[in-house]
């Protein structure tokens, strides 16, 4: 056959068994090591971050025992002071910048390609590197906390005492350089969830025939690529402060320490939402399968998403209304932290009226819902409370505040989270985890959880400040610390038992049929797990519920070709085709790329000549990456 020829074979030109045959010859991985370093599968780079996010996950659940254990007594000398102050800096880093936020984006690098009705994600390669440099990152904090380099300055890092002056060593500039591996990460990954929802959608998708999980992933991809930048400028003009002595954070050379709070949490309340909306997502597709009926209120939850995202960027000065500011300028703050209580109240309410007019079937995935709306609703309350300068500035850097943002954090994003790893795991395996050992999971991490933070609202009203490693015997603190360190005992067997249960599930757990929890959305029209190439022919959808409205078969759309890999690109309001576009091939480059990248930030924290050096190898990486392969592009 002819080059000519090959080069005009498409999908309608085949039956279905030689359909699949000939797109999984051209959409699979290669075996072995080289084909695993070189995928841009979204899916498989989508398993790989949940599975090193969740990794995570443990290792900073270790550490919070760690300090629960230091603190079940008064005077305990189970760790030293310097130990703890690394300990809990790498707890609230690492559930934060390694496993919060990645996680998130991590499900939407595997299903939102899959919900849209595409073959692949949008910047495959991007995709490969993001993964990389992600891991690159964690890799660098945790060999560092195990060589007790590692960083001693809280999560949030304030100057002066991350600054050249109090802090000597290289632990403040390794927390710095992990930053921009995470934010960079992050960044490419929303571009990815961008490009992918406007303009490779199913023909027919509509933006209001959009899945709520993949309009919350859209909403949070603005929002990183809006608040990220803030992040990394901050940590660069620390660590330019630190290593080449500029004076961003120095007020004796007209710098501003308060310029790093600004920055800091100008970035840091959005990153409260960027880890919530994707959870908003994850319950509406949950509540929506398990009462048998649509979310009530479609258009009211996506508006209510968007407010969330722009009301988020009033908010930071949330978290210094003890920093001294103009108390006009902190009443304006007052006023949105209160606000943005109104979008959530929606959300809420629109998921009670579903379940109320529904048929609730009360599986594990939906047990965790309703441990969110309970959990949540306690931090909003919380949240609300805090947003009072007066109370915030009797609680402010007490236990109050550690449990004010668990409830929020954890049982905003963490339940639900659990919740979608038992809903999308046939997705993701072809198994299904255990129902009954799910109850048991849910059941201990709820009890544990409740137990545990409940009472740090009491240490905190009682005036026990956060952050320290030890305290007197005859402050009025010990009975209920040690009452929090023994709950979280619970808290981490539920967590063992999850962990326990998918890495058994995965291996041996009972097949799933294609859809077994009877949903309606694009993901479980295919496989599970997906062929490499998501769906043979691409799907119509004529509704937010395409596979209640055909139950046997979907209409598809045809016309791509079977000779290399092939994208549709569809209008970004009505999704009407408008070209297909070549979809990139397995590459090592990405991988190069990062270690390249990897290793001038590394040696960018002992020399500023790095990045002039280092710079060469990222150049000769890139050019491999995107060196013209001579295919001739598809005019038609």
């Amino acid at each position: 056959m002819t080059r000519r020829a090959v080069g005009e074979l498409y999908d309608t030109a085949f039956n279905a068994a030689v359909l699949d045959r000939r797109l999984a010859s051209i959409w699979s991985t290669p075996p072995g090591l080289w084909g695993a370093l070189s995928t841009v599968d979204h899916k498989i780079i989508g398993r790989r971050y949940i599975t090193t996010a969740f990794v995570f996950l443990a290792l900073g659940g270790l550490l919070s025992l760690l300090m629960r254990l230091q603190l079940a007594q008064p005077e305990a000398r189970f760790i030293g002071p310097d130990r703890y102050n690394q300990i809990f800096t790498m707890h609230g880093t690492n559930m934060m910048f390694l496993f919060a936020v990645p996680v998130m984006q991590a499900m939407a690098i595997y299903l939102v390609p899959l919900m849209v009705g595409t073959r692949n994600i949008a910047f495959p390669r991007l995709n490969a590197f993001s993964y990389w440099i992600y891991l690159a990152g964690g890799l660098l904090l945790w060999v560092a906390f195990v060589l007790d380099t590692g960083p001693d300055i809280g999560w949030f890092a304030y100057v002066p005492l991350s600054g050249p002056q109090y802090a000597a060593g290289k632990r403040a500039d390794i927390w710095a350089q992990m930053i921009t591996f995470t934010e960079v990460s992050a960044l490419a990954v929303a571009v990815e969830i961008v490009v992918t929802v406007f303009k490779q959608r199913a023909p027919g998708m509509s933006l209001d025939r959009i899945p709520l999980f993949v309009w919350s992933m859209l909403v949070t991809s603005f929002l990183v690529i809006l608040a990220m930048p803030a992040i990394m400028v901050a940590s660069t003009a620390l660590i330019l402060d630190r290593l080449v002595g500029t004076h961003f954070f120095n007020p004796a050379e007209g710098g501003d320490v308060l310029l790093w709070q600004h920055l800091f949490w100008f970035f840091g309340h959005p990153e409260v939402y960027i880890v919530f909306l994707p959870a908003v997502g994850m319950v509406s597709t949950i509540v929506a399968t398990f009462t048998r009926r649509p979310v009530f209120g479609y258009l009211g939850m996506v508006m209510a998403l968007i407010a969330t995202a722009v009301l988020s960027f009033g908010l930071w000065v949330h978290h210094m209304f003890v920093a001294g500011l103009p108390r006009l300028g902190e009443s304006f703050f007052t006023a949105s932290s209160m606000a943005i209580a109104v979008p959530a109240g929606v959300q809420i309410f629109c998921w009670l009226a579903t379940m109320w007019a529904g048929r609730p079937i009360f599986k594990t995935p939906f047990l965790f819902v309703i441990g969110f709306v309970v959990i949540f609703v306690i931090g909003g309350l919380t949240g609300v409370m805090v947003a009072s300068v007066p109370f915030d500035t009797q609680v402010h850097d007490t236990y109050f505040v550690v449990a004010h943002f668990h409830y929020v954090l954890v049982g905003g994003a963490v339940f639900p989270l659990l919740g979608a790893i038992y809903y999308w795991f046939p997705k993701l395996t072809g198994r299904m985890m255990s129902e009954p050992l799910g109850r048991w999971v849910f059941g201990l991490i709820f009890a544990g959880f409740n137990l545990t933070f409940f009472p740090m609202h009491i240490l905190g009203l009682r005036g026990m400040p956060r952050r320290i490693y030890t305290y007197q015997p005859e402050m009025p603190w010990s009975g209920l610390n040690i009452f929090i360190s023994l709950s979280a005992i619970i808290l981490a067997i539920g967590f063992l038992l999850f962990f326990i249960d998918a890495i058994r599930s995965a291996k041996s757990g009972p097949v799933a049929s294609g859809n077994p929890w009877g949903a309606t959305t694009l993901e479980w029209a295919t496989s599970s797990p997906p062929p490499p190439y998501n769906f043979a022919r691409l799907p119509v959808v004529g509704s937010l519920k395409p596979l209640t409205d055909h139950p046997g078969a979907l209409p598809v759309a045809s016309g791509l070709r079977v000779d290399r890999r092939e994208l549709l690109v569809s209008s970004v309001v009505q999704a009407l085709p408008e070209a297909r576009e070549p979809s990139s091939e397995d590459s090592i480059w990405p991988l190069w790329a990062a270690l390249a990248t990897t290793a001038t930030l590394i040696w960018s924290i002992f020399t500023p000549w790095a990045v002039v050096w280092g710079s060469i190898p990222i150049a000769v990486a890139l050019i491999g990456w995107f060196w013209p392969k001579g295919v001739a592009e598809d005019e038609s």
